[in-house]
């Protein structure tokens, strides 16, 4: 198994609206993905950046995060595709209060011990 880390910098000003989209789109992606969490950073407390060599980007961190489980990354990059082209997917995208609100967004896979 293999669990694939979705951060998202969404723009501050669509934030809100994001989250109303995420109401819709959260239900639909749990239907397509083996969806472990959604989370939004709106619990108002500041981030704690350690280390040896912290750094904060100009855009700050990601301030949405899901977690898909997969069985393998050749799985996830034939179903995660599939899912997009899907019309259940599509329908939510639609909906979307803007697709080029994303500043960033980043994918990383772990494994789990």
């Amino acid at each position: 198994m293999i669990y694939e880390v979705r951060d998202y910098h969404i723009r501050p000003d669509l934030f809100e609206a994001y989250k109303v989209w995420g109401a819709i789109a959260v239900p639909v992606l749990r239907e397509l993905f083996d969806v472990v969490g959604f989370w939004f950073d709106d619990a108002g407390l500041e981030p704690e950046i350690k280390g040896s060599d912290p750094i904060n980007a100009a855009i700050g961190l990601a301030n949405v995060t899901w977690i898909i489980r997969w069985r393998d990354k050749a799985t996830r990059d034939v179903e995660l595709e599939k899912a997009f082209q899907s019309d259940a997917w599509k329908a939510v995208w639609a909906q979307h209060p803007d697709p080029g609100g994303y500043l960033q967004s980043s994918s990383r896979f772990m494994s789990a011990i």
